[in-house]
């Protein structure tokens, strides 16, 4: 096995001097780092990154936990933090939980094991609260995305789910619909309740009753579940609209809606929370409040990265990023209204 002393003693320099190379550490000469660089590359020498982070009580590694990496939303997010790991010089491990805090709770004890430096951490709901705490006694910093957890002080990165809500249901409002479903998160995380908190207060606003049995609350996987739908479109007074409260759900309720052969928008209008990505610049269809998905993995490996660099003490920061209504061809006025 290849070490830093025959790497020293082929380019004529100490082994501390090796160290200073691959460890970009100390003053050393451009053509002495250049020289040690070469015959790195030629005795085919990978430095033992763990055996450095034991010296260094650093990785360079970060982790990204998202909930659902099948959604186009946390696709991107993904892109956005590890465009901003890359260009701090870390390299990112990704872990997916599914919206299954079991299989959260297994990537936390991995992380913790793995001796990361930090994690940018999206919860699967409030009983993540456990999974953070035992980060914060393993004393792990980390940046909460998505979903806030009110017992947590971390530095958090949001979307502003509760007046993207409110856009959405005053625009089918403003078509003539007086009768909106909302097929919902779970009551546990933070993004369903606001959500529905826009949704209500769009309604007040306007003057308009809440009916709590067009109101339904899922697991924002659950988007093939049959039932919900079911029990809305029996409903004695049915909706003509239905807000989706993320993308994943909107794609199996129009799935739904054309298996038993009703139109979107000519039978019902359908509004989400969260775009598609580069799919909609392509065949733009459903109106949306789209998040600026991106940005919220820059900023939050920013923040990540500043927590773990600077001031670990520093004051938590709060960032709420605004959602934009993107009016499309899902949505048109009831069909009484016509």
């Amino acid at each position: 096995m290849i070490t830093i002393y025959d790497i020293a003693e082929k380019a004529g320099v100490s082994a501390m001097t090796v160290s200073r190379v691959i460890n970009h550490t100390g003053r050393i000469s451009e053509a002495t780092r250049k020289r040690v660089r070469k015959v790195m590359e030629d005795l085919n020498y990978i430095p033992n990154s763990m055996a450095r982070s034991l010296v260094l009580q650093k990785t360079n590694i970060l982790s990204l936990l998202i909930t659902d990496i099948t959604n186009p939303f946390y696709t991107t997010l993904a892109r956005g933090a590890e465009d901003a790991a890359l260009r701090a010089g870390y390299r990112l491990l990704f872990a997916n939980s599914d919206e299954d805090y079991a299989k959260e709770k297994g990537y936390v004890e991995m992380i913790l094991s793995t001796r990361v430096d930090g994690v940018l951490f999206a919860p699967t709901g409030d009983q993540s609260l456990e999974n953070l705490q035992q980060l914060q006694k393993h004393q792990i910093p980390f940046v909460v995305l998505d979903r806030e957890i009110p017992e947590i002080e971390a530095d958090l990165v949001l979307g502003d789910s509760k007046e993207g809500a409110r856009k959405l249901v005053d625009h089918l409002i403003g078509l003539g619909h007086r009768r909106i479903a909302l097929i919902n998160g779970s009551p546990d995380v933070s993004t369903a309740r606001l959500r529905y908190t826009g949704y209500r207060e769009a309604h007040l606003l306007s003057g308009l009753p809440v009916e709590d049995s067009l109101v339904v609350h899922l697991n924002y996987r659950d988007f093939h579940d049959e039932t919900a739908l079911d029990a809305l479109l029996h409903h004695e007074n049915p909706p003509t609209a239905i807000f989706a409260a993320n993308n994943m759900l909107a794609v199996g309720i129009i799935q739904s809606l054309r298996h038993r052969g009703l139109q979107v928008p000519g039978d019902i209008s359908v509004v989400c929370f969260d775009d598609f990505g580069p799919v909609d610049a392509i065949t733009p269809f459903l109106t949306v409040a789209s998040q600026p998905a991106y940005q919220f993995g820059l900023l939050g490996m920013q923040l990540l990265i500043d927590r773990i660099e600077g001031d670990s003490a520093q004051e938590h920061r709060k960032m709420i990023l605004p959602s934009e209504l993107l009016i499309r061809a899902s949505t048109q006025p009831p069909k009484e209204n016509r």
